[in-house]
C-alpha cells in the first residue's frame, strides 16, 4: 500500500512539474519590436528591410509600397483563468516606401496602442445589392406567373 501511494505521489509531482513551463505560440515575425529599431526612415530600402524582417505579412491592397509586419503571441492562462488562451503580444509594424524603394514612414503599434485607435462606427449600406436582390426576386416571381398562365 505504501509503495503504491508513493508511486502515485511521485507520478503526480512529475506531471505538475511538466506543466510549469509556459507554452507560447508565436505567429508572424518574432522579436518585431527589437528588429523594428534596426530600420531607419530615409535610410533603409526594401532590400534591407527584407534582410532584417523577411517578407512582409501583408502588402497594401492598392499600393505595393505599403508593407505590414505582424507579431502575435498567445499563451495559456494560469489556473484562475481556467487554462484559456490569452494574447500576450500583438505587435504591428507598418512601413511605407516611396517609388524608389526608400522607407518614408514607419509606425509601430503594440497591444496598448491598439486600444487607443478609434474606428468609424458608421456602416455603409450596399444599395446595389438590395436592388439586385429585389429585382431577381421579382423576376423569378414574374417568370413563375408566366409559366402558370401558359
Amino acid at each position: 500500500m505504501k509503495k503504491s501511494t508513493f508511486l502515485l505521489i511521485f507520478f503526480l509531482l512529475f506531471i505538475v512539474a511538466c506543466s510549469r513551463n509556459e507554452v507560447i505560440k508565436t505567429h508572424g515575425v518574432a522579436y518585431l519590436k527589437k528588429r523594428e529599431k534596426l530600420i531607419i526612415v530615409d535610410e533603409t530600402n526594401k532590400n534591407d528591410t527584407i534582410s532584417v524582417l523577411g517578407q512582409p505579412s501583408t502588402k497594401g491592397m492598392v499600393d505595393d509600397n505599403l508593407w505590414i509586419y505582424i507579431e502575435r503571441t498567445r499563451t495559456r492562462g494560469k489556473l484562475h483563468k481556467l487554462g484559456r488562451n490569452y494574447l500576450k503580444k500583438n505587435n504591428v509594424l507598418i512601413l511605407e516606401f516611396d517609388k524608389y524603394g526608400i522607407l518614408k514612414r514607419k509606425e509601430f503599434y503594440d497591444k496598448s496602442n491598439m486600444n487607443k485607435i478609434k474606428f468609424a462606427k458608421n456602416e455603409t449600406e450596399n444599395e446595389l445589392r438590395k436592388e439586385n436582390f429585389i429585382y431577381s426576386f421579382l423576376s423569378s416571381v414574374r417568370q413563375k406567373m408566366l409559366i402558370k398562365r401558359k
